[in-house]
């Protein structure tokens, strides 16, 4: 017989380690942490930034974190799940608050105070380097050589400015291209808003004297610009130029009109701004008003995300930091709320504008005021947030039970295209949430498919969620991020659905909801019909409040989706032909407009007709002929 091998014994157990806590962690990382100022940061297992702080003595600062018996609940959850603490020294705590509020604004951590909205702010710009300099609205970053004036807190704001600044002052707001090329005054000099500097119905000192108005007027000397427009008036009438005097009372009138438009008078304020924060239900809203020159140039609310025992102090000084993270700061910084660190902040933002900069909580006078207007605008905007989202949260709710959402859409997203017998296609995406519209969520897509048909809606749509969605698998594979929508309406009927699921299917996307939204009969708004993919379109009540918002997010997205296309279109039509032509820069394209009258007829001249336009060489005229007859 043969021996029976003796039985395996069992493999023996490893023990998996377990996981260190966030407090062991630190613990580890704080032994060789430096006693200096400095900016640390926590990040969990998957990399994701939890916190960024700044500190006078980082050992010390973050060591404190080890007491968790202490700390609310929140931060004792985000010590625990702390994986890394990393440091950066820096050589004051002025430069770590700098750093702290660049860090937070690009990092976005889950348990700082954040600035949601960081849309940038519009300016009034001179630009440099022209004899006769254009007036125009910028936002964006600055280039040297150029003058800015601002910042305004809305687009309307610096239009209205715009506008009344033309009339004032009679500067161009046309481009370089456009200035070169005109041959005649424009509308702008018949309504007398333009001096008409390019057909040299101006000279070039006296344009420069009404730039100089004009910048002493942004800059707040308005009385002496004023004063001497009344001065030129009283001469023109004196030497009976009743049509010049006319003329000057006008732009006296328009200036005038414009400084009436102040909420109080703050002829004492140079250069400030003031900012004022309200609080209430756990949310909070900071009010910023802008004054330059003595004049109030608009105020805008933010809704700041922070925690509820989060303290005013340190909520006004977190977002003062992200605020003007963006921007150079004012020369004055008024305040309702005193900062923990105001000294420190003060420092950081001097140092961030080259020049020095105050922050203050006035007690008495004109500036009291200011801040306490603000105040009071802070908090009439955060009761008409806190009733919105109220609002807001119900019709969401409704939304989730028509579409048989298993809890109410914190994203949702309406995709429509708009184009003109198919020429310049553009799709649309607007989003809403909670808090309503997010209009820096919103995107356009030129239709860049290759092949499709002129008017092909179907098309279209497939590329644009093509492009929206397998962006988002490749960003956000793991959804963390918030960019991904709880609910997707697609303006359109079945046609449009089925060009959508079939996106969805291609990318293997199965657990988005989808559906259409399509006028009723005849087009009829208040029928619409909705499509779901496995349901019978389906209708709801005319006075369905549902209905009422998924009308609005509809007309949102077909407003968006028509700016977006007149703008594409309006910059097809403002090129020209010439425009295509290497080499022929505006001098050239002037003088062949000039003697052809226009593009169409440069295009279809003969060589010999080209050589005789002054200043065309013969190898430019080769080249422009070529351009426009291609052999074969």
């Amino acid at each position: 017989m043969s021996a029976v091998p003796p039985p395996e014994s069992p493999p023996a157990k490893v023990e998996q380690p377990a996981p260190r806590s966030g407090v062991a962690v630190l613990a580890e990382f704080v032994r060789n942490f430096p006693q200096k100022p400095g900016v640390y940061r926590m990040t969990n297992a998957a990399g994701d930034v939890l916190y960024v702080g700044k500190a006078k003595n980082l050992k010390k600062r973050v060591t404190s974190y080890l007491q968790i018996e202490r700390m609310p609940l929140r931060l004792q959850r985000m010590v625990f799940d702390t994986h890394i603490c990393e440091v950066v020294i820096t050589h004051t705590e002025a430069e770590a608050l700098l750093l702290e509020s660049n860090l937070i604004k690009q990092l976005k951590p889950r348990y700082n105070i954040l600035l949601r909205d960081d849309k940038s702010f519009p300016y009034v710009m001179i630009p440099g380097g022209h004899d006769f300099p254009r007036i125009v609205k910028h936002r964006g970053a600055r280039t040297k050589g150029n003058e800015y004036f601002g910042p305004f807190a809305s687009a309307g704001a610096v239009n209205g400015t715009l506008a009344t600044l033309q009339k004032v002052f009679l500067l161009r707001s046309c481009t370089n291209t456009v200035f070169t090329n005109r041959t005649r005054p424009c509308l702008l000099y018949q309504i007398k808003r333009c001096s008409g500097p390019c057909v040299d119905l101006i000279t070039r000192e006296d344009y420069a004297a009404l730039v100089g108005q004009a910048r002493a007027f942004l800059t707040g000397d308005s009385r002496a610009v004023q004063a001497e427009l009344a001065r030129n008036m009283d001469a023109a009438s004196s030497a009976m130029e009743y049509e010049l005097a006319a003329s000057l009372r006008d732009r006296i009138r328009a200036m005038t009109f414009l400084q009436s438009h102040q909420d109080i008078n703050v002829s004492s304020i140079g250069e400030a701004d003031v900012i004022a924060l309200s609080r209430a239900g756990g949310a909070s809203c900071v009010q910023v008003f802008f004054f330059r020159g003595g004049q109030n140039f608009g105020n805008r609310a933010y809704f700041p995300s922070h925690a509820a025992d989060d303290s005013d102090g340190d909520i006004i000084e977190a977002f003062i930091g992200q605020f003007y993270d963006s921007y150079t700061p004012p020369k004055e910084i008024l305040i309702n709320v005193a900062p923990p660190n105001q000294d420190i902040l003060a420092e950081a933002l001097s140092i961030k504008a080259g020049r020095n900069v105050t922050v203050a909580v006035p007690q008495r006078g004109d500036k009291c005021k200011l801040v306490e207007n603000a105040e009071v605008n802070a908090r009439e905007a955060l009761q008409r947030r806190m009733a919105e989202n109220t609002a807001q949260r119900k019709l969401l709710d409704g939304a989730a039970e028509v579409f048989g959402l298993t809890a109410a859409p914190e994203r949702i997203e309406v995709y429509d295209n708009s184009h003109i017998s198919g020429t310049n296609m553009v799709g649309a995406m607007v989003v809403a949430g909670p808090s309503g519209l997010m209009k820096n969520a919103y995107r356009k897509f030129n239709i860049k498919t290759e092949g499709l048909a002129p008017g092909d809606d179907y098309g279209a749509m497939r590329e644009v969620l093509t492009r929206r969605f397998a962006r988002a698998q490749k960003e956000d594979p793991e959804r963390k991020l918030g960019q991904w929508p709880d609910l997707v309406l697609i303006d359109g009927g079945q046609g449009q659905l089925n060009a959508g699921l079939k996106v969805l299917a291609d990318l293997g996307i199965s657990d988005l909801c989808l559906a259409g939204i399509a006028k009723g009969p005849d087009r009829n708004a208040g029928r619409e019909q909705f499509f779901m993919p496995g349901r019978e379109p389906f209708t709801l009540p005319p006075n369905h409040p549902v209905l009422y918002f998924l009308q609005r997010l509809r007309d949102e997205a077909h407003r968006f989706a028509i700016s977006a296309h007149r703008a594409k279109r309006s910059k097809a039509i403002g090129q020209s032909l010439l425009d295509e032509v290497l080499g022929i820069g505006a001098a050239r394209k002037k003088a062949l407009l000039r003697h052809f009258g226009s593009a169409r007829d440069v295009a279809a001249a003969g060589l010999q007709d080209l050589r005789a336009v002054p200043g065309i060489s013969a190898a430019t005229a080769k080249k422009i002929y070529d351009h426009f007859h291609p052999e074969g």
